[in-house]
């Protein structure tokens, strides 16, 4: 019984969020990848700030437009521990993870604040203008 339960939850998020899981996985490939000490191209200073915001961004407007569009009914908290604080924890997680399990990656404070400012505007993004246009 809890089991059946348990399956039936993962195949609803499998359903309603199948493209913020295929951007899940690819920032783990991201994460993880390993260069072979090569350095990967810079288009200007700082691009892999740039790369980190784009990534969390990124990832958070596909999950905003993927829970308005599969929830009749907003419920605030989910949004907030879902698509805000979720989104974060997760890139802590893959930040302290590229410290403590790789020895080709270093964590890095900066690519964390990058990722938050990614995720904080993707939640504007969210409210503002993928809210409006699916709820018409």
């Amino acid at each position: 019984m809890i089991i059946n339960i348990l399956l039936e939850r993962v195949r609803n998020i499998f359903c309603r969020y199948p493209l913020s899981l295929a951007v899940i996985c690819a920032i783990l490939f991201l994460t993880f990848y390993n260069t072979d000490g090569e350095e990967l191209p810079k288009m200007f200073p700082h691009f892999d700030k740039f790369a980190h915001f784009m990534m969390y961004f990124g990832f958070c407007v596909v999950l905003w437009f993927e829970y308005y569009r599969s929830h009749p009914d907003i419920v605030r908290s989910k949004l907030f521990w879902g698509a805000i604080i979720g989104p974060i924890l997760f890139s802590g997680a893959m930040e302290m993870a590229q410290a403590i399990m790789t020895t080709y990656r270093s964590g890095d404070i900066f690519d964390f604040i990058f990722n938050i400012l990614g995720v904080v505007s993707a939640a504007f993004v969210g409210v503002f203008i993928i809210k409006p246009i699916i709820r018409k």
